[in-house]
Order: C-alpha cells, then sequence, then structure tokens
C-alpha cells in the first residue's frame, strides 16, 4: 500500500496480538540490561549496558517498521518473525556476559534476528522493498562489528560496538528513509505500547529489589513501594497524558517521506532516550527497595535523577522536533532531576524517592491543566523547523 499524498484520515489498524506476543521478548530484554548495570555498577557496566540497549532498541524499531508496513497474517511471515523472536531470546539470556562467555551466542543470535528482518522485508516489503535494501548494508555491517568483537580484547571490542551503534543509527541519515511505509496510527501505538513494556520493567525493578531486601514488607518497605509506584506513574503520565496525543497528531498530518522522517527522528531516535531513562530508574529504584533508608552513590544516585531528567530531556526534545517550542517545565524539571543526584548521597534513598515523586507530580498537575483546558504548544519560527530531505 503506498503512502498517502495528504493528511486525510486513514482506516486505523490497531497493533495485532501477534505483535504484542513479539514484543513480550523485550520485557525480558530490558530486565537483563538493567542486570547487567547492576552486576556492574561501574563506568563500564553503564556504557556496556547503554551500548547493548541501543542495539536492542534498534533492532526492535525494524520489526516495528517492518510489521507497520507488512502485515504478519500469513503463516510465512509469523514463521520468520517466530524464528526473530527466538533468536532475539537468545540475545537476551546472553546479555549480562554479551562481552565475555556469551559474546559469540549473543553476536551470531543478533546477526539473526537482523537477517530474519531483511529477508521478510525483501520478500513481502512490496513498495518498500527498495527502500530496506538501501539500509540492508549497513544493518549488516554493524551486525559483523559485534562478531568480529568476539575475538578482540575488551577494550576493542567495546568501541567496535560502539561503532556498531553509530553504523546502525547513522545509515538512515545517511540514505533517508523516504520510501518507506507508514500507517501513523499504527506506528504510534506500537511504540506506545513499548513504552508501557517499557515502564512494566521499573516494576519488575521493584519487585526485584523487595526480594532483595527478603521480601518482609515493613512499613518502611510498603510506603518506599508506594512511592516507587506513584514515580512510575509519573513517567506515565509524562508520556500519555498530553505529549503522545500531539505526537500522534504531527505524525497523522504528516504525508509522504515528511512522515517517513518525522517517524524515524521522533519515535527511531528520540524515545531512545525515554527508554533509557526508564532503565536508569529502574536500577536506582531497585536500589532503593533493597536499601531505602541509605545514601545512594555512584550509578544508584544516578539512576533515580539521572534516568528521569534523560526521560524528560527527550520529551523535551521530541517536542522540537515536533516543530514545537521546548517545554521550558520539562527542562526546569529535569534540572531538578539532576540536582537529585548529588543530594542522594546525603539523604535517604526513600527521602531522594519521594523528591522525584513532588518532581514528577509537577509535571502531571501542568500536563493535566493543559489538557484540561485544550493549550496548545507554541511553535517555533519557520526558520528553526529541521529539513525532511
Amino acid at each position: 500500500m503506498a503512502e498517502p499524498d495528504s493528511p486525510r484520515a486513514e482506516p486505523r489498524r490497531p497493533v495485532s496480538s501477534f505483535e504484542l506476543f513479539f514484543d513480550l521478548v523485550f520485557v525480558f530484554s530490558l530486565t537483563r540490561v538493567t542486570d547487567l548495570i547492576l552486576h556492574d555498577p561501574h563506568a563500564g557496566g553503564v556504557l556496556r549496558g547503554m551500548l547493548v540497549l541501543a542495539l536492542l532498541w534498534w533492532a526492535w524499531g525494524a520489526y516495528a517498521w517492518l510489521t507497520n508496513a507488512v502485515g504478519t497474517d500469513s503463516a510465512a511471515a509469523r514463521v520468520v518473525v517466530l524464528a526473530a523472536m527466538g533468536a532475539m531470546l537468545v540475545v537476551a539470556v546472553a546479555v549480562p556476559l554479551a562481552s565475555a562467555e556469551n559474546a559469540l551466542p549473543f553476536a551470531l543470535a543478533y546477526l539473526v534476528v537482523r537477517v530474519l528482518h531483511l529477508v521478510l522485508y525483501a520478500v513481502a516489503g512490496g513498495a518498500n522493498r527498495a527502500a530496506i535494501l538501501r539500509l540492508a548494508p549497513g544493518n549488516l555491517a554493524a551486525s559483523m562489528l559485534l562478531i568480529i568483537g568476539v575475538y578482540v580484547p575488551s577494550s576493542i571490542q567495546l568501541v567496535l560496538w560502539a561503532l556498531a551503534v553509530v553504523i546502525d543509527y547513522g545509515t538512515p541519515i545517511v540514505t533517508g528513509v523516504g520510501g518507506f511505509t507508514v500507517h501513523a496510527g499504527h506506528f504510534f501505538e506500537r511504540h506506545s505500547l513499548f513504552m508501557i513494556i517499557a515502564l512494566g520493567e521499573s516494576v519488575v525493578a521493584v519487585g526485584a529489589g523487595v526480594l532483595g531486601a527478603g521480601a518482609t514488607v515493613t512499613p518502611l518497605l510498603a510506603a518506599a513501594i508506594m512511592l516507587a509506584v506513584a514515580a512510575i506513574g509519573g513517567l506515565w503520565w509524562a508520556y500519555f497524558d498530553w505529549e503522545a496525543a500531539l505526537s500522534e497528531r504531527q505524525l497523522a498530518h504528516s504525508i509522504g517521506a515528511k512522515r517517513a522522517h518525522l517517524a524515524r527522528d521522533m519515535f527511531s531516535y528520540l524515545h531512545l532516550p525515554l527508554v533509557a531513562g526508564v532503565v536508569f530508574i529502574a536500577v536506582g529504584l531497585e536500589s532503593v527497595m533493597i536499601h531505602p533508608l541509605q545514601h545512594m552513590h555512584g550509578v544508584y544516585a544516578f539512576g533515580l535523577g539521572g534516568g528521569a531528567a534523560l526521560f524528560l530531556s527527550g520529551l523535551s526534545a521530541i517536542s522540537v522536533r515536533r516543530g514545537h517550542r521546548p517545554r521550558r517545565d520539562h527542562l526546569v524539571t529535569a534540572l531538578a532531576c539532576l540536582c537529585l543526584i548529588p543530594l542522594s548521597s546525603h539523604v535517604p534513598a526513600v527521602a531522594a524517592l519521594a523528591l522525584l515523586v513532588a518532581i514528577l507530580l509537577v509535571i502531571a498537575v501542568i500536563d493535566h491543566h493543559h489538557g484540561r483546558t485544550g493549550y496548545q504548544p507554541a511553535a517555533r519560527t519557520p526558520e528553526a523547523a529541521p529539513a525532511d530531505a
């Protein structure tokens, strides 16, 4: 089906149960990234965790684009996607030791995921076939770098992983994404559902932290759990209550190559900071559950404040890409979240979490007011609008 030539209403194709089934493997994948960071809570472990997250996010996004353009009703398509799901589960299992004992299974399974994506696109992509073939060399080159990284020292491996991420994310900028079909409603819904999956990882982290604390629910731990749920709910509110509708509307009103480039920028690129922010917050929440009265240091302190700041900054960047001015309340509260990082080393962890909830409550109140009053964000000047080449 060709892309629409006008922003008239399209028939809405809901996300299928099979697509949601495919996404289940990424719930586990995100927990493994969190585990990787928790098991190596130093600069190297955090960097590896973020590189792995970037690779996982890009692989999931590739299939989101695929199923947006190609139906999964045929038996052949489902078999290929199920095979990719199995390979991605191997990738997820290998994540914590992806730079050591499980380096080869991680790299080979990731290559299988990417190859199956290209095969299904090439066979069933129709009008999208030429567009995906432009991206194929970069996709395969990035995957091959992971395999080469198996046989080199750890420091060089890290460089190759970073280069793979640069190639993966840079190729669509060089080639463009014109020619890809983007059904706006389906594309938006798929990514918004993934955000719920990502937030679910924070819920899992809270449960893991409670188990790590011995599973004895004291009044203090119960209060920490309630605050954690409030923080996760605050993130949901910041994304879904007002911002998400604006992004969906902007995508629906774009046409042709402009829509494809907007989808690439707002969702494939600028949703990564949101997901990374949620992963960091999960790290912080698990630490709070285990040691609610202790001070937080290092990656644990960064997890709460830095993760929330990354999430809010990502929302502001999406607003800019939509053509609106950056939201000052997001930027100010992101700065306030950053201030929690040094503060966390001087106050109990549960107190730092309470302060984070208060900050997110401010955003919730502002968004609720915007939605209730029908407020529309101010557009940037035409000179500042990004090109959709």
